[in-house]
């Protein structure tokens, strides 16, 4: 009797053992989602022109800083002649 209460025992720890070797791989496969790297900071809108804004201050800033920047869903560029501009949906150059 006490030969197949260790028989049972040893299985017993070979089964946790196994589960605690599959759980281990699988949990470092998982993702945590944060929303905090979808929303930009102030410091990523100031050296990225292609991040849209609203703030007209920051918009004036990046034309200067790259000659381009997005603004309320338009993409602005300055020209060699330093006029702004933007592209219609036929692709033509609209100067503001």
């Amino acid at each position: 009797m006490s030969n197949l209460f260790v028989v049972i025992m040893i299985i017993f720890l070979i089964l946790i053992l196994l589960l605690s070797l599959y759980k281990k791989p699988h949990n470092k496969s998982t993702k945590k989602i944060s929303f905090r790297s979808l929303i930009p900071s102030v410091k990523e809108e100031d050296y990225n022109p292609d991040i849209n804004t609203k703030n007209w201050d920051l918009h004036k800033n990046r034309l200067i800083k790259f000659g381009r920047s997005q603004y309320k869903g338009l993409t602005f560029f300055v020209s060699s002649e330093d006029r702004i501009y933007y592209f219609s949906k036929e692709g033509n150059k609209v100067y503001c």
